[in-house]
């Protein structure tokens, strides 16, 4: 069982401010969302919304200002390279879900991680249409707030591979992820949008696993998940079964990633590194 006694956490300050702030930013975003926005292209399959400008607005200005001593590095923020001066760095994702949110799926999140000496130290995963709100203190415990009604969290039990649900993408599937699963035997899936919600899902035991061999993610896109699924019990590690460090010159993720409840990782990794190696991916360059 998870610990709730946050409240003397020697990150209480920075959990109240990134509480308040993350909150702050998703009610700007379900505004938005419930008048409608015009959609912007950043690439041909990258889109960018006012949620998205806006959102990392407050968020942005809320942290400079407050931690004038910590680095930041946000999707939507120019990235001059200065956080790398930083043992404490921010690390934001204003919209993970941008496509879900221009499809009105409902399946998007506002993301506020904190890394401290390259490692997730605080994480928040906000959903804002339904004022569903992930939080996660690595060593310290996970809970979700709804309302007014806080639970709470811990990875399920399931051990053996083929019983685990893996949560998937709505939109697309990677051939490496329908290898994996034929021949780890899993059949169970639940669908989802964000990466942040896909891995937030695992630690409420409505999901096992999450696998994602390939290029896409970056620093934003996991760091706060990757903190709440710590302290709910589960683990996250790219393709080879190493931890993620934080605050690199390069903010892409190029060994891809795996989530789990952590009960089988190892296994899990073994597999879906020898895929990957398979279909001619180098363990040394990564997914390009």
């Amino acid at each position: 069982m998870v610990s709730m006694r946050w409240t003397s956490s020697p990150l209480h300050r920075e959990l109240e401010i990134a509480r308040e702030v993350i909150r702050r930013a998703g009610a700007q975003v379900a505004a938005i969302y419930a008048h409608g926005a015009a959609v912007e292209w950043k690439t041909v399959d990258e889109p960018i919304t006012a949620a998205d400008r806006a959102s990392n607005d407050i968020i942005v200005e809320a942290l400079r200002s407050t931690f004038p001593h910590d680095g930041l590095l946000s999707e939507e923020t120019a990235d001059d390279g200065t956080r790398l001066r930083h043992r404490r760095v921010w690390i934001v994702d204003p919209l993970d879900g941008t496509q879900d949110f221009v499809d009105r799926t409902g399946e998007f999140v506002v993301m506020i991680g904190l890394a401290i000496d390259e490692k997730p130290a605080l994480g928040l995963v906000y959903q804002p249409i339904v004022d569903r709100l992930f939080i996660g203190l690595p060593g310290e415990g996970a809970w979700v707030e709804q309302g007014d009604h806080r639970e709470p969290l811990s990875v399920s039990d399931v051990c053996e591979p083929a019983r685990m649900r893996l949560v998937v993408s709505r939109s697309h599937r990677s051939p490496l992820t329908e290898a994996v699963c034929q021949a780890l035997g899993i059949r169970q899936e639940r669908p989802c949008g964000s990466v942040g919600l896909k891995v937030s899902l695992l630690a409420t035991r409505e999901a096992d696993l999450y696998i994602h061999p390939s290029l896409g993610c970056k620093e934003w896109d996991v760091c706060a998940p990757d903190a709440i699924l710590r302290a709910a019990g589960g683990r996250m590690t790219d393709c080879w079964g190493r931890a993620f460090r934080y605050n690199q010159p390069d903010v892409h993720k190029r060994w891809g990633v795996i989530a789990s409840n952590g009960h089988a990782h190892a296994r899990i990794v073994g597999h879906v590194a020898a895929a990957c190696e398979s279909a001619g991916v180098d363990p040394r360059v990564g997914f390009v």
